[in-house]
C-alpha cells in the first residue's frame, strides 16, 4: 500500500532532524553486478567494505535501487521492511542472506518534504531491502543496524526527471542521511558472456567511459548519454543506469563536488561495475579477483529481476 505524504508525519522530521549533526554526509552510486557478489570476497565487494568503513556513521540509508522498478515514485516507510530475494536459479546460500536493518518510517515525510512539489508516496507494506540494495549493504555495513529505507524509481519518467529528483534530495546529506544508488551503468544481461567475467566488450567500455568522464567532469550532462551510440546496446532498458544519474543529480547540486571512482572494472562482456562517491577520499582496497564465476548451473538471463 502506497499513501501520500500526511501532517503528521510532517511534524514527526522536526524530531528526527533535531539531534543531527551538521556533517554533510558523503554519497554514492555502486554497481553491484552478479547477485552472487553478495556471498563473495573480491576488489569489488572489498571496496564496499572499505566504503561503509570509511562513512561517518549516518542517521539513516536511503537506496535508489535498479530493483524497484515501478509505475510511482514511492519511499518505504514500514518499521521493519523485509529482506526480499528478488531472482531465481541461484544457489541457497544467496536465498538464506537476511538483512533484518531497521526502516525510518518518519524519513518518508523528511523526503517529501525535501522533493516538494514532486510527488513521493509512502509504501507501508508492498516492498523492503531488494538484493540491489542489500548484496552492498551486507558488505558496507554487515551489523545492519543502520535504518535503510529505499526510494522507488518511476518508470513512467524521463531521465531529466531522475537527473533533477537526484539533485532535490541534496539537503538530506546535510541531516545525517547517506544517499546511495545501485545498478549498473552498463548492463546488457542477453549479452553476458561468462567466460569474460572480468572483462568488457568494446562498446561496453567505450560507453562506460564516456559516462566516467561526464560524471567527473560535468554530471549535470550524464541524462544525455542516452544519445551516445553505444545507448541501446549498454542500456536496453533503463532500470539498472538511472540509479546513477541520482547521484549525478547530487554531484550537480554541489557548488564544488568532490567525485571519485571507488572501484571500477567489467563483469561478463556487458556490465560495468564502476562505482563513484561524492566527498568521500576513496580507500585503498586490496588487490583481489574479480566478478564472480559462474554457478555450475547457469541462472536463466532473466534471473536476475
Amino acid at each position: 500500500m502506497i499513501l501520500p505524504r500526511t501532517e503528521e508525519g510532517r511534524q514527526l522530521v522536526n524530531a528526527a532532524t533535531s539531534s543531527t549533526s551538521n556533517l554533510t554526509m558523503p554519497a554514492a552510486f555502486v554497481g553491484h553486478g552478479n547477485p552472487m557478489n553478495a556471498v563473495q570476497v573480491n576488489r569489488y565487494t572489498a571496496a564496499w567494505k572499505a566504503f561503509g568503513e570509511a562513512v561517518p556513521r549516518p542517521r539513516a540509508i536511503l537506496v535508489v535501487s535498479a530493483h524497484w522498478y515501478i509505475n510511482a515514485t514511492a519511499v518505504t516507510a514500514m518499521p521493519r521492511p523485509r529482506t526480499i530475494h528478488d531472482f531465481y536459479g541461484f544457489p541457497p546460500e544467496l536465498f538464506d542472506v537476511q538483512y533484518p536493518a531497521p526502516g525510518l518510517p518518519e524519513l518518508a515525510t523528511e523526503i517529501s518534504d525535501a522533493v516538494h512539489p514532486t510527488w513521493i508516496g509512502a509504501d507501508l507494506d508492498s516492498w523492503g531491502i531488494d538484493h540491489g540494495t542489500w548484496s552492498v549493504l551486507v558488505h558496507a555495513f554487515p551489523d545492519a543496524t543502520i535504518p535503510v529505507v529505499q526510494l522507488s524509481i518511476n518508470a513512467d519518467k524521463p531521465l531529466d526527471y531522475h537527473l533533477e529528483l537526484g539533485a532535490k534530495l541534496a539537503p538530506l546529506r546535510e541531516r545525517g542521511i547517506l544517499v546511495m544508488a545501485s545498478g549498473n551503468v552498463v548492463h546488457n544481461l542477453r549479452g553476458m558472456n561468462w567466460t569474460l567475467a572480468d572483462d568488457g566488450y568494446d562498446w561496453a567500455r567505450r560507453f562506460n567511459e564516456d559516462a566516467k568522464t561526464r560524471m567527473l567532469t560535468n554530471p549535470t550532462e550524464f541524462a544525455a548519454l542516452d544519445a551516445h551510440r553505444d545507448f541501446t546496446q549498454a542500456v536496453p532498458t533503463p532500470d539498472h543506469f538511472i540509479p546513477a544519474l541520482y547521484l549525478a543529480g547530487l554531484a550537480a547540486a554541489s557548488s564544488k563536488p568532490d567525485i571519485d571512482v571507488l572501484v571500477d572494472g567489467y563483469a561478463y562482456g556487458s556490465l560495468s561495475m564502476t562505482a563513484y562517491t561524492i566527498d568521500l577520499p576513496c580507500p585503498n582496497t586490496p588487490e583481489l579477483g574479480g566478478s564472480p564465476l559462474p554457478p555450475a548451473e547457469l541462472p536463466p538471463d532473466a534471473s536476475n529481476i
